[in-house]
């Protein structure tokens, strides 16, 4: 029995000892992987700057080095020089002139993630899916998000040209645009003629954003149903799209955040408090809708708590921190991925819709559209003649009172609906809603 357990002992004393080694051994060898990674790329660097043909010195090799390293770990990812850092803090906080465009890495390539509405990019006929070929003359390909921004903005009242390739088009386009300073109201709301339903459009997810949509909310609180209209939205705040779920939702997950570090991980649930949870919703959406509305769209269709209408979204589900390295230079780095409350991920694979219309203008019979025999053609047209000889001109500036009247009411009306198959699509789901909460 004591040889036994004493034989055991041993065992157990060999396999601690084993384990120690083992794990020494291991720490030994990733040290010594370490040191032969650093050796070899300090080696390059004095290769390069010992013999490549211009002159450069060990600075401009080392930043060149971190911008390609940080390139290739993915899309948002950046190493920033202290201009790039300094350029970067004018976006975030100042004023600055600009094209009105959120771009992205889709493919590799520069694309458009969206226009902002009303910017001069807007008004010029940019598009979400737009590929950036050229800035003025110079080739977009191999150029970092930062440096396209950094290109693209200057000074208001500034021209810069874009060569675009879109999809549908044989030959690239040629844009000519005015930079301005950026302004924008990220919320705005409307009526819909004859429905009783709210239409609120968010450009953006500025701070603002859960504060306008709750006032819009309260002013309209005898409304039939909910179009919340997210198309060519590019994102912006996280606080904001949490928020604005919340305002829908009273329990659950909205979105949970996971990366490498512990300390980054983070899950963002919803509460009771001022929930709307008995009007009806449908979301908007396309190509240009990224981040915050992809959060806000998702989050809304995993709760079934809204139909989701419209395109494929973006695909921009990573989460991004600003690291200062000191000397006024920094890292953007990607440090967490998005993940709705059903576990699954945004990025690169979008929000696909609940029902998928592209857009276009909605076929319809005109209402004053007649059928009549051949006999009574003639005297028809006749009479329909003198009639409009009577009241062309009053219908005509009827017409443009009602306009100018509904415009002023910011009121959608049933002509503008049926230029927009989309809005037609959502006002439909909204509809479908009201019949199934009645039941």
């Amino acid at each position: 029995m004591k040889k036994s357990k004493l034989l055991t002992n041993v065992l157990f004393s060999c396999m601690v000892l084993a384990s120690s080694m083992f794990a020494k051994d291991n720490i030994v060898s990733m040290s010594q992987e370490r040191l032969e990674a650093l050796a070899k790329y300090t080696k390059v660097i004095q290769t390069v700057e010992k013999y490549y043909v211009d002159d450069i010195n060990i600075t401009e090799i080392v930043n060149k080095s971190l911008e390609g390293l940080m390139s290739n770990l993915d899309a948002h990812s950046s190493f920033m020089t202290k201009k790039k850092y300094e350029d970067m803090q004018v976006q975030t906080n100042g004023e600055f002139g600009g094209l009105g465009i959120t771009v992205g890495m889709r493919d590799g390539v520069l694309t458009v993630i969206a226009p902002i509405e009303g910017t001069p990019a807007d008004k010029a006929g940019l598009k979400a899916g737009d590929i950036i070929l050229k800035i003025n003359n110079e080739s977009t390909l191999n150029m970092t998000i930062d440096e396209a921004v950094n290109l693209m903005r200057g000074k208001p009242k500034t021209k810069i040209n874009l060569t675009i390739v879109r999809k549908g088009e044989t030959k690239p386009l040629k844009f000519t645009i005015v930079r301005d300073i950026i302004k924008i109201d990220s919320v705005y709301t409307k009526k819909i003629e004859g429905t009783g339903i709210t239409y609120i459009r968010v450009t953006s997810f500025d701070k603002k954003v859960v504060k306008d949509v709750k006032k819009a909310l309260k002013e309209n609180k005898n409304s039939k149903g909910i179009i919340l209209d997210l198309r060519n939205n590019p994102g912006g705040l996280l606080s904001q799209a949490v928020g604005l779920v919340n305002l829908f939702v009273d329990k659950g997950v909205i979105v949970s955040q996971k990366g490498r570090i512990e300390s980054e991980n983070e899950v963002y649930t919803a509460t009771k408090k001022g929930t709307y949870k008995n009007i009806p919703i449908a979301v908007l959406v396309n190509g240009g809708s990224a981040s915050a509305s992809e959060i806000v769209s998702g989050a809304l269709q995993d709760h079934k708590r809204a139909i989701i209408v419209g395109e494929k979204t973006f695909g921009k589900g990573s989460v991004q921190v600003i690291l200062p390295l000191g000397n006024g230079e920094g890292l953007r780095l990607t440090v967490a991925r998005y993940y709705l409350p059903s576990g699954r991920t945004i990025q690169a694979k979008g929000v696909t819709p609940d029902v998928v219309v592209y857009p276009g203008e909605v076929k319809v019979k005109e209402e004053d559209a007649f059928s009549i025999k051949e006999a009574e053609l003639k005297k028809h047209l006749k009479a329909e003649l003198e009639k409009t000889e009577q009241k062309g001109n009053k219908d005509i500036k009827k017409k443009k009172e009602k306009e100018g009247k509904n415009q002023k009411n910011n009121i959608i009306t049933k002509e503008e609906v049926n230029k927009d198959a989309q809005l037609k699509c959502a006002i439909d789901a909204v509809k479908i809603q009201q019949i199934m909460m009645k039941k």
